[in-house]
């Protein structure tokens, strides 16, 4: 289907078979296939059209095993696996496989060409997660395991021949990549990963480096899709991005994607003014001459450009330094500010413990006093109700008629002891209303060796039976 340039052999040269699998004289060592003539043509299954037979696939690329040719002697396997589903060559720690750095962008196609005919191309460089192909436009898109799988698919394939058309390969443009400026000497590739992973998930994060190793501030980051790198420059765009403790925010941009393969004559267009440009040979303006004056010009203005680019970029240095020493005094004073609010706030806090200790504290002896007139509220009440049982204790004793008993009314006993010891039978100094000096026993009384109410225990009921039957007749 397609024929090969000729090309440095990428397996073993021949003759002795030097080791790791480059060896074979006459056969094609390595692995890799070399074309013998400088265009041959094959068809969409790899058979060779020039010669009228021969499987291209399995005579030519032997599943890229690396077995030496038949004519070396001390030749052997390879150790190194070749491209296919069991050991992707070139596979880096930190690489992910199919991701968009592996995306190839294939041209020039023919009209007819279907999806299993342009996978049919591939096939050697193991599987692909992605197969795209425009019928009619004659281009497609496909993507490999790894990125050196897909370099060594573009070096092999650009410019093949396929039904008389010449293939154009080259890398697709990655729609999730950015470029990131402003970043601080102390950023490394982890920590530009970690910054950017909480946009979407990451395809690979790298710091620009010099010659030297050093940070030169800029960075790429690639997403593993577009809607993921919309979101970290918008959002970055919006608002200031700090990736240390640094104030200078990171600038997000889209990356522009550049073909370093530069562009050959075969392919640029032939208008009029191609023609009108390349009619002139290289050369040296001659002074003195027409192209030499003009030439100056471009020169100067080229240089008034230069310059002013030079006092620009000076300015805006002068105002960085400048920027950066505010900041530093501010960082100072914000730091400062921070500990007197700090402090502030501590007192703050402080006095309100104090307020709260107090206010507690005052609750305490708050409570402590209506305990204290409650007690004693209690203590008057009781007082009262005992009085007040007093009282009724009283008047329902006054209500019959009835004296109360000695032990209630003061001077009773005394004055029952006095009658008997003045031998009188009138009334005694110690009842009321000069009652004679006898007692009204009641018929729960009647036994004679209870002590009864208002008696003295030396001293019984009285023998005069006809008063107690008096007395028993007003009840």
């Amino acid at each position: 289907m397609f024929a090969n340039r000729n090309r440095k052999r990428r397996g073993g040269s021949g003759g002795g078979g030097s080791g790791g699998g480059s060896g074979g004289g006459g056969g094609s060592g390595g692995g890799f296939y070399e074309a013998s003539g400088s265009s041959r043509n094959y068809d969409t299954d790899g058979n060779d059209l020039s010669s009228g037979g021969g499987n291209f696939s399995s005579s030519s690329y032997s599943n890229f095993q690396g077995s030496g040719g038949g004519g070396g002697g001390g030749g052997s396997s390879s150790s190194q696996r070749g491209p296919g589903p069991s050991g992707p060559p070139g596979l880096r720690a930190t690489e992910r496989e199919f991701s968009q750095r592996c995306r190839l962008f294939v041209g020039n196609l023919p009209s007819d060409t279907g999806e299993a005919d342009f996978l049919a191309l591939f096939r050697r460089y193991g599987d692909a997660a992605e197969a795209f192909v425009s019928k009619g436009k004659g281009f497609g898109f496909i993507r490999l395991r790894t990125r050196m799988l897909a370099e060594m698919a573009k070096a092999e394939l650009d410019g093949t021949i396929v039904r008389s058309r010449e293939l154009r390969v080259r890398f697709a443009t990655h729609s999730g990549a950015l470029r990131v400026r402003n970043l601080s000497p102390q950023v490394t590739n982890e920590l530009l990963e970690e910054a950017f992973s909480v946009f979407g998930q990451l395809e690979r994060a790298i710091v620009i480096v010099d010659d030297r190793g050093r940070s030169t501030g800029r960075g790429i980051v690639e997403f593993a899709s577009k809607q993921s790198a919309k979101k970290a420059l918008d959002r970055c765009r919006e608002s200031n991005y700090l990736l240390t403790s640094s104030l200078r925010p990171v600038l997000v941009e889209p990356l522009e994607h550049l073909d370093e393969d530069g562009i050959l004559d075969k392919h640029l267009q032939k208008h009029p003014q191609y023609s009108k440009e390349r009619e002139c040979a290289p050369r040296f303006a001659q002074p003195g001459t027409f192209e030499y004056e003009y030439a100056m010009r471009w020169k100067a203005l080229e240089q008034m450009e230069r310059q002013q680019k030079e006092t620009v970029e000076l300015n805006v240095r002068e105002a960085a330094e400048r920027l950066e020493l505010d900041v530093e005094g501010a960082h100072v004073e914000h730091q400062a500010m921070l500990m007197r609010q700090d402090l502030m706030r501590r007192e703050e806090e402080l006095r309100r413990f104090e307020e709260m200790r107090n206010s507690e504290a005052q609750k305490r002896k708050m409570m402590e006093m209506r305990y204290e007139e409650e007690r004693k509220r209690r203590e008057e009440e009781l007082l009262k109700k005992q009085k007040e049982q007093e009282e009724r204790f009283r008047a329902k004793f006054a209500e019959h008629g009835v004296q109360q008993p000695r032990e209630q009314v003061p001077g009773m006993n005394q004055g029952r002891q006095e009658g008997f010891v003045g031998g009188g039978g009138g009334g005694l100094p110690g009842n009321h209303g000069n009652q004679p000096g006898f007692n009204i026993n009641f018929g729960q009384f009647a036994n004679p060796q209870v002590p009864q109410m208002g008696v003295n225990p030396g001293f019984g009921p009285r023998a005069d039976s006809t008063e107690f039957e008096a007395k028993r007749a007003r009840f």
